[in-house]
């Protein structure tokens, strides 16, 4: 992985960074959301650079944790492995009794099939 330098541009300002090619594409993205935030937090009366830096830091920080508890609530609703694992089984039984149930009832001859 050899790194290059690339040149980027945040709130008017040239920044150099050093990435390799295969990162350079989510760097180049990660530094466009910043810019945008940036110039938000300088459009919205930060004067200062440096503030606007610091507010766009926050904010972003922000939107990080809320990602995480979003992700951790998706992969966590409020089911243990084992209760899944044990409704997924019930399931599985329910469809096995069905299917036979739906088979038995469909046979030729049976008085009323309920698959046609």
């Amino acid at each position: 992985m050899s790194q290059h330098r690339i040149e980027i541009t945040l709130a008017g300002q040239k920044f150099a960074f050093a990435t390799t090619q295969e990162h350079e594409t989510s760097l180049r993205a990660a530094a466009a959301i910043v810019d945008e935030q940036l110039e938000a937090a300088l459009a919205a009366g930060n004067r200062s650079i440096e503030r606007a830096a610091i507010m766009t830091a926050i904010k972003l920080a922000g939107d990080l944790q809320a990602a995480k508890m979003n992700l951790s609530h998706t992969e966590n609703p409020g089911a243990s492995v084992d209760q899944i694992t044990d409704l997924q089984n019930k399931v599985d039984e329910i469809e096995a009794t069905v299917d036979s149930a739906l088979k038995l009832l469909s046979l030729p001859g049976a008085l009323r099939p309920i698959v046609p």
